[in-house]
């Protein structure tokens, strides 16, 4: 049974005691500080760590890759799923309406084999495709197409960007001077109006990740229309539709050739390579987020490609390709080829390497013409002519102007749906629903949580020391919330309290900020057991006051600090930090998905240790790791009594960053969530963002002293 805390007053007063570990956050004044220490810390320790890390997970991901697919009948049970799934992570499920394209052709350039035309269309309304369809003068039937997608090649002169089209036109000259029709579209980012690719690359936009928008979705979705546009040109056989691109192109091939069952056949060229390759050998730190679909089913990227057979595919790389390594190629190679085998199909499936870096080579594009002479064709002809470029960029313009309705350049915003929160009268809470509201996050949010709970983890908690000092005991645990994962959890109470008279115990979770902080007061009672940390600061009064405390209450003070935190900071750079943060989405994860699972399991080895499993636990923290604590309340349950959270953000659009979050919640929601089991007091300035969990709590009897904000 749980013992009650004393009196409204000593709560008030032991959470503006323990607050001074946790307000620094957003204190200016220590900001500076904190980054000094931050910048002069020892962090192999954490690099060590988050490295194994990296290397475990991947290694999983990539041994269940297609593991579970042994004969043609589990393909066809799978297959479908899969591919609704690669929409889902595209941003494309539910499917997008097939709006009118409004195609429009805005002039043409002449050779003297063919003509093209430059074209505009919308993908959807105020998203504008540009791009140049080659034409052959000399025909007397329908003919095949060529889909070519660009890679990252700017073309641009002052203020004006003529697109990658204009880079690339030497493919298109071939494709129509040997019978074909091709159509190059531009890219989102280096198209004639100029979007965003690299989100969370360099751009900061980590509410991607919570939204579940990768601008690989847009060049899916604009290859898809693109695929429309050429049914609906009368020169074009709509059954003999073809897919090539490299670099960022190769990338968009697989993603319309596993899409969309139209594309007869496929040369994705150095534009797919496995998750080690990325995660492990660092190739995604040379990538933007075009490459890459929202990670939400784990897979390894075999699985995309498999999802082209058992129509005709050619994989196609050179041997130095620094962004596409050779045995992550060859790797995608040998999965996919096994597919093709199943089907008996073993000649729709070839590897093409050539030697070079990673170029668009002309021995890469010769291997590219045969694949598509060959099955779109049905001929095998020698090939003579050359792929070069012909015309000027400015020839191969479409806007004269820009049209001012376009939303390329915020289409970000609006491409993924974001979730509105539901009438207030419609939230039930009870517990069922609650489940089922767990159940949802735990499915597209924390799909890359271990499988079991923490509650039956091995969290393998054991004593690294006990210290005492100035009437005050403080005990160290390490604790491991995952096999790579070794957190420490430190408590404080007093020496004249044991264990098991406890009346509750307040984790705090703290961000780098907050780890300085600690330092600096902890230093002052208990020096000696950190004398290692680089730090030299201390803060006597701040010790006073919590020593204080606890000498007057029967209360335990704990810190805990989630992976990439204090002790186990990894690599400090804004570079590592980022490309790190995007190496946990590759697998699956984010960071603070990752940081919701540490507390999850702080909280239970709070109650493994001391005897002290019945003590309640509140939960305290600070601006964007207060929701880690949130949503750490939510999974925990009433293992969690109460939460004191400050400054905590009122969308996930500031953090912290899960998984597709906005598609289907936001903050208030889950505040809501938690109220029947656990008391949430907000420490706010702006109480209008909190109507939401207000209103519920007022409507329901059972939550009135549940929700408080001060």
């Amino acid at each position: 049974m749980k013992r009650c805390v004393c009196c409204a007053v000593a709560v008030v007063t032991a959470l503006l005691i323990s607050s001074l570990l946790v307000t620094s956050a957003v204190a200016q004044s220590d900001a500076t500080s904190s980054a000094t220490a931050s910048a002069h810390r020892d962090t192999s320790r954490g690099d060590a760590m988050i490295a194994r890390y990296f290397v475990a997970r991947t290694h999983e991901l990539a041994d269940r890759c297609l593991a579970d697919v042994q004969t043609l009948d589990d393909w066809n049970a799978k297959k479908d799923e899969w591919r609704r799934q690669l929409f889902e992570m595209l941003g494309l499920d539910p499917f997008p309406e097939k709006t009118p394209l409004n195609a429009e052709v805005t002039g043409t350039a002449d050779h003297g084999e063919f003509v093209v035309e430059r074209v505009e269309f919308q993908s959807r309304p105020g998203l504008y495709v540009t791009g140049n369809l080659y034409v052959p003068k000399q025909r007397d039937q329908k003919l095949p197409a060529i889909l070519y997608v660009c890679g990252h090649g700017r073309v641009k002169k002052g203020d004006i960007s003529y697109g990658n089209k204009a880079h690339y036109q030497h493919h298109g000259g071939w494709f129509a001077r040997n019978g074909y029709v091709c159509l190059i579209i531009d890219t989102l980012q280096l198209g004639e109006i100029e979007g965003i690719h690299h989100g969370t690359y360099n751009h900061n936009r980590w509410w991607w990740n919570s939204r579940g928008y990768t601008s690989a979705g847009v060049e899916a979705w604009n290859c898809i229309r693109a695929l429309d546009y050429l049914q609906s040109r009368e020169e074009v056989d709509g059954e003999r539709l073809g897919v090539t691109g490299r670099s960022g192109g190769g990338a968009y091939s697989w993603w319309i050739a596993a899409l969309d069952e139209r594309i007869k056949a496929a040369v994705p060229v150095a534009g797919i390579t496995n998750l080690k390759n990325h995660v492990i050998d660092g190739c995604v730190e040379g990538h933007c987020d075009c490459m890459f679909m929202v990670n939400t089913y784990r897979w390894d990227y075999p699985q995309v490609a498999a999802l082209v057979a058992p129509r005709p595919l050619l994989i196609s790389n050179t041997d130095k390709d620094r962004i596409f390594p050779l045995d992550g190629v060859v790797d995608v190679y040998s999965k996919v080829r096994r597919i093709y085998e199943l089907h008996g199909k073993l000649d729709h499936v070839g590897l093409q390497i050539t030697e070079g870096p990673h170029k668009d080579t002309q021995e890469l594009r010769i291997h590219a013409f045969h694949w598509f002479n060959k099955f779109l064709k049905g001929e095998d002809p020698l090939i003579e002519t050359a792929a070069v470029k012909f015309f000027e960029p400015e020839e191969l313009r479409v806007f004269s102007e820009l049209p001012t309705d376009e939303l390329n350049t915020t289409i970000d915003e609006s491409f993924v749906p974001a979730a509105a929160l539901p009438a207030a009268e419609d939230v039930s809470l009870s517990e069922e629903s609650i489940a089922a509201y767990r159940q949802m996050l735990r499915e597209k949010c924390f799909r890359g949580w271990p499988a079991d709970a923490p509650s039956d983890l091995q969290l393998n908690v054991k004593r690294k020391f006990d210290a005492e000092h100035d009437g005050v005991h403080l005990s160290a645990f390490s604790l491991m919330p995952e096999p790579e994962i070794e957190l420490t959890l430190y408590v404080l109470r007093s020496s004249e309290t044991t264990p098991e008279q406890l009346r509750m115990t307040v984790l705090n979770v703290l961000d780098d900020s907050g780890w300085s902080d600690f330092l600096k007061t902890i230093r002052a009672g208990f020096l000696n057991n950190f004398r290692d940390e680089v730090t030299t600061e201390v803060d006597v009064e701040a010790w006073k006051r919590v020593a204080g405390m606890l000498k007057s209450q029967p209360w335990g003070m704990a810190w805990l600090f989630p992976r990439g935190i204090g002790p186990t900071a990894w690599n400090q750079s804004e570079r590592k930090q980022t490309q790190h943060r995007r190496r946990f989405m590759l697998l699956g994860q984010t960071q603070d998905g990752m940081r919701v699972w540490d507390v999850c399991a702080g909280v239970q080895a709070l109650r493994l240790i001391d005897d002290a499993q019945d003590t309640p636990v509140w939960l305290q923290s600070n601006g964007p790791m207060a929701g880690v604590c949130l949503y750490a309340a939510l999974f925990e349950g009433s293992a969690v009594e109460r939460l004191d959270l400050y400054n905590l953000p009122a969308s996930h659009r500031d953090g912290p960053t899960f998984l597709n979050v906005l598609r289907f919640a936001d903050v208030p929601l889950t505040v809501a969530h938690v109220l029947p089991t656990s008391r949430v007091v907000l420490y706010e300035t702006d109480s209008a963002a909190w109507q939401f969990p207000q209103s519920i709590a007022d409507r329901k009897q059972t939550l009135k002293k549940q929700f408080q904000i001060r």
